[in-house]
């Protein structure tokens, strides 16, 4: 995939990369893959103006899986689609004689990547990818980029003319068999907000309801 460097940001050229690219490009519809290009981006873009020291080959694996786990291939799953994602890029990465520690870097980096609060004291990647996507579906640190930084990601990877309701779609529909697993997560708010028949389970009646006497 031949991209410009934007901001001095290039997707790695590396066969691992470009292996990464085909899979998710052959396994996710266009607005998640368009999606996952510009967490990427957003990501890279952040770390290099905060002088973090990170692996692009590792940030770009993580932003491409960190979706994975919504498409259809885990319909059946009950796992967090988080999981999903960051097990298909463990085992990608294993396969491909990748090092256990930066596997664990991209697996964290997926699986963390809706649970906020921990991911920016880790390692940067993992970081990295939490703000690309924060940015991406909900503008978070949106005027921390420059005009020319948003219409250069945008133009290379464009959002679809309807990507919020799009992207909250994509999320129903990896979620909706596996409620349970939204659990103490808010991605329970998107099936809330899809489904009028969802219940939530709040901690404090599964505290309550414990067989605990006191």
């Amino acid at each position: 995939m031949m991209v410009e460097p934007i901001s001095g940001v290039r997707i790695p050229d590396s066969k691992l990369a470009r292996d990464v690219t085909q899979l998710i490009r052959d396994t996710e519809s266009e607005l998640l893959f368009h999606h996952s290009a510009r967490v990427y981006f957003w990501g890279a873009i952040t770390g290099n103006r905060q002088g973090l020291n990170f692996d692009p080959e590792l940030l770009y694996t993580a932003a491409m899986f960190h979706d994975l786990g919504l498409t259809a291939r885990y319909e059946g799953s009950q796992l967090r689609f988080e999981v999903d994602g960051a097990n298909a890029a463990r085992d990608f990465l294993r396969s491909r004689g990748i090092s256990e520690g930066d596997i664990e870097t991209v697996w964290n980096a997926v699986a963390l990547h809706t649970t906020p609060g921990i991911p920016e004291f880790m390692r940067p990647e993992i970081a990295l990818v939490q703000a690309g996507a924060g940015m991406d579906v909900a503008g978070r640190g949106y005027e921390q980029f420059t005009d020319g930084q948003r219409e250069a990601v945008i133009a290379a990877f464009p959002r679809e003319p309807d990507f919020k309701h799009g992207i909250i779609d994509a999320f129903y529909q990896g979620m909706k068999h596996r409620p349970a697993s939204t659990f103490g997560t808010f991605n329970d708010d998107v099936l809330a907000f899809k489904d009028p028949g969802f219940q939530r389970i709040d901690m404090c009646s599964v505290i309550l309801a414990s067989k605990w006497r006191s």
